[in-house]
């Protein structure tokens, strides 16, 4: 970092790192004029536990003293954490809030992209669980719910699932009639094309689902934070999709819920959520990143003008 020397560090959630390891780092920039700023989801946990947790380690009053700013990529209109984690005043201030990040980036198709062949006379309902190391309960509860329905399935078990489970799983899809693959890039480039979705409660997964109008059954993980249930309940207060908490997880009910959900209207569900959510997230604090940086070179010019004759 001291050869380095960047215009502007961002840190990622762990404002000091995990045990204040980034704290050298940051004092480095800040000693050379560079700026700070700490980016936050949207959520990151349920009150108790973000007060506790901050508390123990003074975030709420370290955080200003280390940072110039802090993007949130939310919106407060619909999560507070300036409220719901009692942000002093100094941390307040520096607060901004983005939107919601979207990628919007689109690669050029290549035949491994397309959908599977699947009958076009019934809808397709896709299941995910994100990287999948703790989604395997879910995808069981779905092949289920689809072994027998009037839809087609299809599930995509993430990188992170285990040798046995992909087994297990490609197996109960063969049995349940449904499509199997552990790992599919670019796949919420298929959110659009499929009629449902079901999946956890990941920030990057629901803010896609959203965009996209893609009618979503929502299953949160609740261990070991709170962070999806609170996401999944915030955006269903708002009629963007539906929540199916774990502990009522089964897959006649989750029958239903796809059902239900594939009943609703994509267009509406599309205009509702464009109405309600900011999804410039990224150009927003792209913009506030490059306005810090601007603001360095400048004082970092002026610093060197004053020392050095003709360094303007």
């Amino acid at each position: 970092m001291e050869s380095f020397r960047p215009d502007v560090l961002l840190a990622d959630k762990h404002p000091f790192g995990v045990g204040d390891e980034l704290v050298p780092a940051l004092e480095v920039v800040r000693g050379s004029g560079g700026r700070t700023v700490l980016g936050l989801r949207d959520i990151l946990d349920d009150r108790e536990t973000v007060l506790e947790e901050w508390g123990r380690r003074n975030f709420p009053n370290r955080v200003p003293m280390y940072f110039d700013r802090v993007l949130v990529y939310g919106e407060r209109s619909i999560f507070d954490p300036i409220d719901e984690y009692e942000f002093p005043p100094l941390l307040a201030d520096k607060t901004f809030f983005c939107g919601y990040v979207l990628n919007r980036t689109r690669r050029e198709w290549r035949a491994t992209d397309a959908l599977p062949e699947l009958p076009f006379d019934r809808p397709t309902v896709l299941a995910t669980a994100g990287g999948g190391k703790d989604g395997v309960q879910l995808l069981r509860c779905f092949l289920n719910a689809a072994s027998g329905a009037g839809w087609n399935a299809i599930v995509v078990s993430g990188p992170e699932t285990s040798e046995r489970d992909r087994k297990a799983l490609g197996a109960h899809a063969r049995e349940a009639g449904a499509m199997f693959r552990s790992f599919q890039p670019g796949l919420s480039e298929w959110f659009e094309r499929v009629d449902a979705l079901v999946s956890m409660g990941g920030y990057n997964t629901i803010v896609e689902a959203l965009a996209t109008g893609t009618p979503t059954v929502c299953v949160p993980r609740v261990v070991p934070r709170f962070e999806q249930l609170l996401r999944a309940r915030t955006f269903e207060r708002l009629g963007l999709l539906q929540v199916l908490e774990p502990d009522r997880l089964h897959p006649l009910g989750l029958r239903r819920e796809i059902e239900a959900a594939l009943s609703c209207s994509r267009k509406d569900l599309k205009q509702r959520a464009r109405a309600a959510v900011d999804f410039d997230g990224a150009h927003s604090a792209a913009r506030h990143l490059i306005r810090l940086a601007a603001r360095t070179n400048a004082t970092v010019g002026r610093r060197a003008a004053s020392i050095v004759p003709g360094v303007a």
